[in-house]
């Protein structure tokens, strides 16, 4: 996201970035970006709760149009609806995340997709 961000606005087209891993945020070194202190997945907030929803993104256009200086993160002001217990299970390892473990097997959508890739590679 923020490396299309910073060629799109070589390109001329301002831009802006809203995201919930700071770090993240840091190292892409996006033109102008605002910060939310959320869950992963969850960058304008909770499931279920509009009026937040609203709000963050209110806010995070706000945001844009005041940021002066290329690089600037700014932090919104939200709060979590649950509270910050949050931070101490994503802290605790697999944050419970059901997901299969990632591996290196290539996935397609159809045969034809493995046979036009399998090729591609051999050339």
């Amino acid at each position: 996201m923020c490396l299309v961000a910073r060629h799109l606005e070589a390109a001329g087209i301002p831009t802006f970035c809203l995201g919930s891993a700071l770090d993240i945020l840091q190292a892409g070194n996006p033109p102008r970006a605002a910060f939310v202190d959320f869950p992963l997945g969850h960058t304008v907030g909770a499931p279920f709760e509009p009026d937040q929803q609203y709000q963050i993104v209110r806010d995070g256009l706000r945001t844009f149009e005041s940021i002066e200086s290329a690089g600037d993160i700014r932090h919104l002001d939200a709060n979590w609806p649950a509270g910050d217990s949050w931070k101490s299970r994503a802290a605790d390892g697999d944050g419970g995340d059901t997901r299969a473990p990632r591996d290196m097997t290539p996935r397609y959508q159809t045969e034809e997709d493995r046979q036009l890739a399998e090729a591609g590679a051999a050339d």
